[in-house]
């Protein structure tokens, strides 16, 4: 499988540790940067991930920083992208399993390189379930991003909060 991945600066070290442990599974990295500690916005990488895999130039993106909070915020405002914040294995495999999430983002001032792995290898080892209360459920996600989507038959309209 083809993986994106990419970090901030406070992901960087883990970024670095994780692209040769994909080599070894048997995967192919699409390194989308930083490749320093120098200070940069997560939101810049979050895109790049995303737009690698929106654009199936890979399969699926994995996305650093130092909480993996403003990592996710940003990766899910991508239409398409259904970026999961984990921190623990069963997270990982579930937000794929039922959610079908294409980016793992993770924290790694929160979680270390080891327990990152274990993630890692939840998340590539999980496949979408395609159960009906699951796609179901990813129409209505489909439908919030278009802006469509309506709770009990009253529309609601979405309005961004800045």
């Amino acid at each position: 499988m083809r993986i994106a991945i990419g970090s901030d600066h406070a992901g960087f070290a883990m970024k670095e540790a994780l692209a040769p442990f994909l080599q070894e599974l048997g995967h192919e990295v699409l390194d989308q940067g930083t490749h320093s500690t120098a200070p940069v916005d997560y939101p810049d990488y979050a895109e790049a991930v995303g737009q690698a895999v929106l654009r199936s130039q890979a399969e699926r993106g994995i996305l650093i920083c130092g909480s993996g909070v403003g990592a996710s915020v940003a990766a899910n405002k991508l239409h398409g992208i259904r970026a999961g914040l984990c921190h623990d294995t069963y997270s990982a495999h579930q937000g794929v399993e039922h959610d079908d999430i294409n980016v793992l983002v993770l924290g790694s001032r929160v979680i270390g390189v080891e327990l990152a792995k274990d993630l890692v290898r939840a998340y590539l080892a999980a496949v979408f379930s395609g159960v009906e209360r699951h796609r179901r459920r990813l129409g209505k996600i489909l439908a919030l991003e278009n802006g469509q989507h309506s709770v009990a038959g009253a529309p609601v309209i979405l309005k961004s909060t800045s």
